[in-house]
């Protein structure tokens, strides 16, 4: 078995589709579209990740996007763990932790300070178990209706972790060719949505206006009607977090409960702190 970085050729990224269409019948995402936007058109940069190839047949996969990020006081370039699939034919040899540890070497070596991900209930041991990620919280899954409500706002560099995006970042994350992120200024915040439960119930954060802010960009029209009932999945500080008017799901009518993960690439951070973390779909694949 080889291990190789992976590529970013038209007839590479088809036949990563092919391989998740072989792992996950009925998945209709993995268009070479799609792929192209999140591992080339990416501001933030190219996918990182591994292969595994049995001679010429295309046996596993693994990749990690760029990300820039506030952790506990710097802006600093981080991975997002993403896209992983073995084939049938291959699954129960251990290829996955094998492409995981590899990427993470070649983030390490690249100058990227850790790598972090959203893994649900069946996922999170292997994450923790075989390659050393701190659990850090599981994410606030709410339903309510209308903007959020808001503390005072921690400094990013107050933070433990929080997503930093620029105007050409939040562009990028909105184009997602399999389901866009609409967006539309709300006075001093900027509202985005994505179809979750379809747009009746969309995937609903909020950001600061002058987040991502550059040419009018966060003036934008949003392309579809934002419902007053909206779907939370996330996190924030326990200082200034307030969810008056947001239910919590109970875990019960969870299809999943999903947890926020990271690794470390560096010996200044060595944990998050769970307290401190500002987090929102906006800052993973889920929607």
């Amino acid at each position: 078995m080889r291990i190789a970085p992976i590529q970013y050729d038209g007839a590479t990224l088809e036949r990563y589709g092919a391989l998740f269409a072989a792992c996950f019948p009925g998945t209709d995402k993995f268009t070479p579209e799609y792929l192209a936007w999140l591992y080339t058109a990416n501001p933030d940069g190219l996918a990182v990740g591994m292969d595994a190839w049995d001679g010429e047949r295309l046996a596993a996969h693994y990749v990690c996007v760029p990300a820039r990020a506030w952790v506990e006081g710097s802006e600093v370039q981080v991975l997002l763990s993403l896209n992983t699939a073995t084939h049938p034919d291959y699954q129960g040899k251990g290829l996955f932790t094998k492409l995981a540890a590899a990427t993470f070497e070649a983030g390490a070596a690249a100058g990227f300070d850790g790598v972090y991900g959203v893994a649900n209930a069946n996922s999170t041991p292997g994450f923790v178990r075989k390659l050393g990620f701190q659990l850090v919280r599981p994410l606030e899954a709410r339903v309510g209706l209308g903007t959020l409500s808001h503390g005072p706002k921690a400094a990013p560099a107050q933070l433990s972790f929080e997503r930093s995006w620029s105007a050409e970042s939040l562009a990028w994350r909105c184009a997602n060719p399999h389901n866009p992120v609409h967006r539309r200024a709300n006075g001093k915040r900027q509202q985005f949505y994505a179809a979750a439960f379809g747009l009746r119930l969309p995937a609903y954060a909020e950001l600061d206006a002058g987040i991502g802010a550059h040419n009018g960009a966060h003036n934008v029209a949003a392309s579809a009607p934002l419902s007053p009932a909206r779907l939370l999945i996330g996190l924030a500080p326990d200082a200034n977090a307030s969810w008056w008017n947001y239910a919590s799901i109970p875990q019960r009518l969870r299809p999943s409960p999903l947890n926020l993960i990271y690794r470390s690439f560096v010996p200044r951070v060595t944990q998050l702190d769970p307290s401190r973390i500002q987090f929102s779909f906006l800052d993973f694949d889920a929607y």
